[in-house]
């Protein structure tokens, strides 16, 4: 796929005829809008290593997809969608497409602050690892500690955290601080299929496996002291812990039952893609809205599952320094989502219009002055977090004024992987890869030794290179560099 350089760090492939084979035949579909990649010449390369630039040709060829797609300096191969894709359809008649979203639905990190400080923490780093991985199950199908009813889990998927509130694993400055307060308001739990339910009800409060994280992480660098100050860091070596997972067992079924009810529904409405992943109908279909209410659901739970893990850690800090919460200080920054769609408010030539805007692998990253962000927050931006690999750093930044005009105020949500897994389980050796995070003085402990040779930091881009793109940009400013001291891999 041929692209062009259009200005620093944008490159773009034209709307031009792309020939696909569908059902045994050759077909042509045509972009109806350009690609846009956001890239420095290394992470062009490296993106250009897989599927990535197909796949995002593919997606501007959707029925009323607008202004341009985006793929992200973590741009890589996925289903349908490349991961760190973005794209916005008409949200009236475009469509609506699962593989826009993915299957871990409402995967997503959050970020606390604390009041220690590394010299606070450093030789007790082993023991408080062992005890938070004794208290938050992890690893792959891992199951929560909890035991709820049916009832209860219609409510998680109903109210997401608000159902954390009233059950007292949350505080109410916990839903101020999240992405959508920690609920999107369309969920219908009676939608969700019983598979999806007894798939998920064990795993409410759990980890998980692949990439999802804890991190115990100290403050490497501060790049704009003000506004760190407004988000609750203080100087460098104080302490923060960042938490990635999402959606579990539920977010995948609901992906899989919606995917077998779209691919049929296509041929009612005599859809054509050039790639079956994109499987998609117009958003004024009623197989469009139940999978915008599922997927509701499947984000509530997310958002859930990563407000129980915040009461553990809590819990944790708590009995190991035998401090209390005032003390420890264990505030949420923010919480942010990266498998998801909004039908958000966009300007689109010249004028604004409402968009179903799909992010995969991607970050929201709106700016000063957006009426969504806290009040806290109105004067500095929405935090954007993008975390990198356990061998790297992680980024605080904030949203600016450029993200709405490049990326339907958008960032990168991570690294973006290199190779697969099983290429990282041929090429890195998991107990060596322990040992030299060791000396580097991180501590990792994990479900498996394959899971951290999976996860190997050789394995994804550079993280400092990713986020600088989207720095220079405008999308977003750099505000902390985070290094990781102790990784609970799952």
């Amino acid at each position: 796929m041929n692209v062009n350089k259009v200005a620093d760090n944008v490159y773009e492939i034209p709307p031009k005829t792309l020939m696909a084979r569908v059902g045994g035949r050759i077909e042509k579909f045509q972009m109806k809008v350009p690609v846009h990649i956001y890239a420095n010449e290394y992470i062009l390369e490296k993106i250009k290593g897989d599927r990535t630039l197909d796949q995002i040709a593919n997606v501007a060829c959707l029925q009323g997809v607008e202004k341009h797609v985006i793929a992200l300096s973590d741009a890589h191969q996925g289903y349908g969608f490349c991961i760190g894709g973005v794209a916005g359809t008409d949200a009236d008649t475009g469509m609506i497409s699962p593989g826009g979203v993915g299957y871990d639905i409402n995967c997503g990190v959050r970020l606390l602050r604390t009041n220690l400080m590394f010299k606070d923490i450093k030789t007790s780093i082993p023991s408080l690892i062992n005890t938070i991985f004794k208290n938050i199950p992890s690893g792959l199908g891992s199951k929560g500690k909890l035991n709820i009813s049916y009832s209860d889990l219609d409510k998680v998927l109903n109210t997401g955290m608000n159902w954390a509130l009233d059950n007292d694993y949350a505080i109410e400055e916990d839903l101020q601080y999240c992405e959508e307060k920690g609920c999107l308001k369309d969920a219908n739990a009676s939608l969700i299929s019983q598979k999806a339910k007894e798939r998920g009800i064990k795993q409410l409060g759990s980890l998980g496996s692949g990439n999802h994280f804890l991190e115990i992480q100290k403050v490497d660098e501060i790049y704009n002291e003000s506004i760190a100050k407004k988000l609750g860091i203080n100087e460098k070596n104080q302490i923060t812990v960042m938490i990635h997972t999402g959606s579990r067992a539920v977010g995948h079924q609901v992906c899989t039952d919606s995917l077998r009810n779209i691919e049929r529904a296509m041929n009612k409405y005599n859809i054509r893609v050039p790639d079956r992943e994109l499987a998609c109908v117009p958003a004024d279909t009623p197989e469009a809205q139940n999978y915008l209410s599922q997927m509701a659901c499947a984000a509530n739970f997310g958002f859930t599952n990563r407000q129980l893990i915040t009461h553990w850690i809590r819990e944790s800090f708590q009995h190991h320094f035998n401090k209390n919460f005032d003390e420890l200080g264990l505030h949420l920054i923010y919480g942010v989502c990266h498998n998801i769609l909004k039908i958000e408010e966009h300007e689109v030539d010249g004028k604004k219009m409402k968009l179903n805007v799909h992010r995969k692998g991607a970050t929201r990253a709106f700016p000063p002055g957006h009426p969504v962000l806290p009040q806290e927050y109105k004067e500095i931006g929405q935090p954007a977090l993008i975390p990198g690999t356990m061998g790297s750093a992680s980024y605080l930044c904030v949203g600016k004024p450029k993200a709405m005009e490049l990326s339907f105020g958008s960032t990168a949500h991570g690294s973006g992987r290199l190779m697969s897994r099983s290429k990282a389980t041929k090429k890195y050796w998991g107990a060596r890869v322990k040992d030299d995070l060791s000396n580097r003085g991180i501590l990792v402990k994990a479900a498996s030794m394959k899971i951290i040779a999976e996860e190997a930091p050789g394995a994804y881009k550079d993280i400092d290179q990713v986020v600088q793109v989207s720095h220079d940009l405008g999308i977003v400013e750099k505000v902390v560099r985070l290094v990781p001291v102790g990784v609970v891999k799952g």
